[in-house]
């Protein structure tokens, strides 16, 4: 399984509304396969498809501590149900922004359908930490980002933060 390079702020791809996955086969398996090993080789609890270049309608997700045995999960094709009205503030970080964190405020509770790796609807009903990394990942999908959740003034910050940082990666990449 190989581990694919994540895409990051300020490229144009993340703002893309990722297209359904049309039919399950090996390669959405195999997809899956290196999204997790993706995931977890940057310490991360949850991976839009959309991060590493691909814009389908997926991410995985495993919001199982350091010590815990792994719990995966593969979510194809998520449709949004219902949100609670009780909220939460959680700091919320992207492997595609990278060492930024903010608070950001979202719905405590919600319900998804979903496809999973093998093609079978499911539901999920998650609240606290996986309902925020759930709602985080679908945005994803979306062409949303977390940073969209602050104002425009701290926004704007980071963007010009990481197009500073992608100039200055440039150059260097030039020069050798």
């Amino acid at each position: 399984m190989p581990m694919r390079p994540l895409v990051i702020v300020p490229d144009p791809i993340l703002r893309e509304i990722s297209k359904p996955v049309e039919y399950i086969d090996s390669a959405v398996q195999k997809l899956a396969d290196d999204m997790l090993e993706t995931m977890y080789h940057a310490q991360g609890v949850g991976l839009a498809a959309i991060q590493i270049g691909i814009p389908l309608r997926m991410l995985v997700l495993d919001v199982s501590r350091n010590d815990e045995q792994k719990n995966p999960l593969v979510i194809i094709n998520p449709e949004v149900l219902w949100l609670s009205d009780e909220r939460n503030i959680y700091k919320e970080g992207c492997l595609s922004i990278p060492e930024y964190f903010a608070e950001v405020e979202r719905p405590k509770r919600l319900c998804v359908r979903y496809q999973n790796r093998e093609g079978k609807q499911t539901e999920i009903e998650a609240d606290d930490l996986l309902a925020t990394c759930l709602q985080h990942e679908i945005d994803h999908l979306n062409g949303r980002l977390f940073i969209d959740y602050l104002s425009k003034i701290k926004r704007d910050m980071v963007i010009r933060k990481f197009k500073k940082r992608a100039k200055e990666k440039n150059t260097q990449e030039a020069v050798l």
